[in-house]
């Protein structure tokens, strides 16, 4: 390629492009567009091969561009052109390329003269160039020969607006000298639209072909008729010197003569011809890249702030160093204990605010879960009364008794603490399996050495596996002892002489206690013991579905707002005489449902006789059952209205007296169990394993004298430390070439501005056409923003590339740019 000041700015930016595409990251210096606009034979083509160094586009006399050609510059290893309607063949000679535009342009207008938006797109990859986007547009016409349409003039300008309209797009006005200046189209389109004249630059051709004594001079030092950014003289090839193969390089040497040597150019000469506009573009991109890298700088040196300490770490580690070794497991057993007992004890730095770690999760089974499995136990009522029934009579036979027999107490109690087994059994997994889960993540951050993250689990998993026998072996044992002596003397026991009355005292005591809330209502109503989303199933059915609100559960109520900021109350149950029961699944529901009901039969809100709360998931709806179990609403207990009836009244009230003490006894067993089942679990279990991780663990992996075997990494860790550390170097490698480009190059200010009211900007009237008449079409000005007319003709059909090709009716095609150009 010929263009040399582009190859200055070329190695930084490769430069920079492979450090970051090494490490999979892309360069987001977008570059701008250039679009070369002119009325006919004004030698856009030339000034853009001239540009590019490369002679590759069709020259003739008329319209030769009849289609826009959107070049794409790539920078790539090879030299080479492909078309996107030939893809996959790759164009290596670029007289080949030339005669393949011609070839696609006659294919879509036609050989007569015929014209089309559609582009042709071309890529063209090189070592020598930046990544740039030129496009060639059709020189703008007034009169149609042909088959070009009537109104040829506002196609080929919807066409070209279509493209200088972008904000990224540098303009090259060009305008031949032997025409008059104050009259160029694309002085006009340019003002349109960039009337400050940030991007548009000024570019006169053919000064050679002047009249004899007449010169450009004035317009060229930008005294007449001035552009912001001036205007730049360049002298391009004849078709003589086309047609005779004159290369670029023989052209470059005959224009710098003709500056040097002409008297009113000679001046100015180092201001003037190809070199010097190519030095000025390029520097539009150096202002380009210049502004885009405080930003870009900043997020690089954010991600390498992120990965300073890793790389340091990773640069200093030798894998095959067996003293390396041994400390890297010694820290890394020490990081796990470490780990374990934050996650069970709680920490306070690097809180998680997502999930529940595996202490708060052992916690909440301690004080929700275990609970609400011992409710569960006592609420089949009728159940126990028909046991206690046929106790008493087996007891005594053939005889009838006088006395409640104490055997049939003892014998329903026994029962009742056998049936612990289960829930404190359960008790126990829940608890193994959250420990298992929580070493899983803690071991989990041995990825790096695969056989030292097997042997830890396997060593870990035995050991919770040998303490939650141990622990479920004594937890047998404390239920066994419970069996073992039924102690009927218990301070807390009623005994046999106050069953009889536990009946009344249970009503005093709730006389009492209504009275006494009276006194403390307040108090208990300001204590929240829970907050949370549910859905409420039943009412919402006929209202348009269900509705989720905001509950708050305290001691005395069950409220519930529009949302989790409290301030639109919708209603306030009270808790006195409410149950709860299970709701079976609906079909085809995500949701887990319960529902709160009133003893007394009344209604619980509004005209609803229970209230069907639903939660996502079984975990949500057990905790929310063992809160309200806190707050004083218990399951349902299945009443004795469906017990056996008893036909003698001395048995009924045995039964009553022995279900007194029963529930007496059993309040004593809950307590005891309840209180002593976590204290035995963290002592044998949690803090077990947490003494073992800590001071066994490391013995029993040198125990394996595998130690330098257990520290091979992984190859995805051997991968990841080679990616950080690649990344890292390729991070300061991008800085530094950053800086260098910061130093080297230098940003041009803009120029200040100019009076260019003598450019008369287009008009934005249209003239008026009819699709039948045969009159001839009454010109104005041109369109200045680009517009799709109302097809009048047949539709247009589709071209292998998905863009629109006119029909052969001679009429308005509409602007068309490719999408995949847009974003260029």
């Amino acid at each position: 390629m010929g263009n040399r000041g582009m190859e200055e700015l070329i190695p930084l930016v490769n430069r920079l492009q492979d450090a970051l595409s090494s490490v999979g990251q892309s360069c987001t210096l977008h570059l701008p567009q250039i679009a070369v606009v002119g009325g006919q034979s004004a030698g856009k083509s030339s000034v853009l091969e001239n540009f590019v160094g490369r002679d590759f586009l069709p020259r003739g006399s008329g319209v030769v561009t009849r289609r826009p050609l959107i070049l794409q510059l790539l920078s790539g290893n090879s030299e080479h052109g492909e078309f996107l309607h030939c893809k996959g063949k790759k164009f290596t000679d670029f007289d080949e390329i030339r005669k393949e535009i011609e070839v696609e342009t006659c294919r879509v207008t036609g050989s007569n003269k015929g014209i089309s938006p559609v582009p042709i797109n071309l890529r063209i990859y090189s070592p020598h160039v930046l990544n740039l986007t030129l496009v060639d547009l059709p020189g703008i016409t007034k009169v149609p020969v042909g088959d070009q349409p009537a109104d040829i003039e506002y196609q080929i300008r919807d066409m070209i607006m279509q493209y200088i309209c972008k904000e990224n797009c540098l303009i090259l006005a060009v305008t031949p000298a032997n025409t008059d200046l104050a009259n160029s189209d694309a002085l006009k389109l340019a003002k349109d639209v960039d009337p400050q004249g940030q991007r548009t630059i000024g570019v006169i051709t053919k000064l050679d072909l002047m009249d004899e004594g007449t010169d450009a001079r004035e317009i060229l030092e930008n005294r007449l008729l001035p552009l912001r950014r001036g205007y730049i003289g360049v002298v391009n090839r004849s078709q003589k010197d086309i047609d005779g193969k004159k290369d670029i390089k023989a052209a470059l040497l005959a224009e710098q003569k003709f500056f040097l040597s002409h008297p009113a150019y000679k001046h100015m000469a180092e201001n003037m011809g190809t070199p010097y506009l190519q030095r000025i573009l390029n520097q539009q991109l150096t202002n380009h890249i210049r502004d885009t890298l405080p930003a870009f700088r900043s997020h690089l040196q954010s991600q390498l702030l992120a990965l300073n300490k890793e790389a340091e770490e990773y640069r200093q580690y030798s894998p095959d160093d067996p003293a390396r070794r041994t400390k890297t497991m010694l820290q890394l057993v020490q990081r796990l204990a470490v780990d374990f007992e934050k996650l069970i004890e709680g920490s306070g730095d690097k809180v998680d605010t997502v999930n529940l770690s595996g202490g708060a999760k052992i916690n909440r089974i301690f004080h929700e879960r275990f609970p609400y499995e011992l409710v569960k136990l006592e609420s089949d009522e009728r159940k126990l009364r028909q046991e206690i029934n046929y106790a008493i009579r087996n007891i005594h036979g053939v005889r009838t008794g006088l006395f409640t027999p104490d055997m049939a107490f003892e014998a329903i109690v026994k029962k009742q603490v056998s049936r612990l087994k289960g829930p404190c059994t359960k008790f126990v997994d829940m608890v193994s399996q959250e420990l298992l889960s929580t070493v899983h993540q803690c071991i989990g951050k041995l990825s790096s050495f695969p056989k030292l993250q097997e042997e830890t689990e396997r060593i870990v998993t035995t050991e919770i596996q040998e303490q939650e026998s141990k622990c479920r072996d004594q937890i047998m044992l404390l239920i066994d002892i419970q069996l073992a002596y039924i102690n009927t003397k218990h301070e807390d026991f009623i005994g046999f002489t106050n069953a009889q009355h536990a009946h009344n005292q249970n009503n005093k005591k709730n006389a009492a206690a209504m009275a006494g809330n009276q006194g403390v209502g307040l108090l208990s109503s300001l204590i929240v013991i829970r907050k949370g989303w549910l859905t409420i199933s039943n009412i919402g059915i006929m209202k348009g579905g269900a509705k989720e609100y905001w509950f708050i559960l305290t001691a005395e109520s069950l409220s519930w707002f529009k949302d989790d900021e409290e301030k639109e109350k919708k209603y306030m149950l009270p808790l006195d005489n409410l149950k709860l029961r299970d709701v079976e699944k609906g079909f085809m529901s995500s949701k887990f449902v319960f529902a709160i009901f009133n003893t007394e039969l009344r209604n619980v809100y509004k005209d609803y006789k229970c209230l069907e709360l639903a939660c996502d998931s079984q975990e949500e709806l057990d905790s929310w059952k063992a809160s309200l179990l806190q707050a004083g609403v218990y399951p349902e207990k299945v009443t004795g209205n469906g017990a056996e009836n008893f036909s003698d009244p001395q048995l009924e009230r045995q039964v009553e007296t022995i279900r007194n003490l029963v529930d007496s006894y059993m309040t004593i067993i809950y307590k005891t169990v309840k209180d002593l089942m976590p204290k035995t679990i963290m002592h044998l279990m949690i803090n077990s394993v947490k003494e073992f991780i800590s001071s066994e663990l490391l013995a029993q992996l040198y125990a394996l004298g595998e130690c330098s075997a257990l520290m091979d990494e992984s190859p995805e860790q051997q991968k990841h430390r080679e990616e950080v550390l690649c990344k890292h170097a390729a991070l300061k490698e991008a800085l530094t070439v950053i800086g260098k480009i910061s130093t080297s190059t230098c940003t041009t200010p803009m120029p200040p501005p100019v009076d260019s009211s003598w450019i008369q900007p287009s008009s934005n009237t249209l003239p008026k056409k009819s699709a039948t008449s045969g009159k001839p079409v009454a010109r104005g000005h041109a369109p200045s923003v680009p517009r799709v007319p109302a097809h009048t003709g047949p539709t247009a059909a589709q071209s292998v590339d998905g863009l629109q090709q006119p029909a052969g009716q001679p009429t308005r095609a509409p602007p068309s740019v490719p999408r995949h150009c847009q974003s260029l």
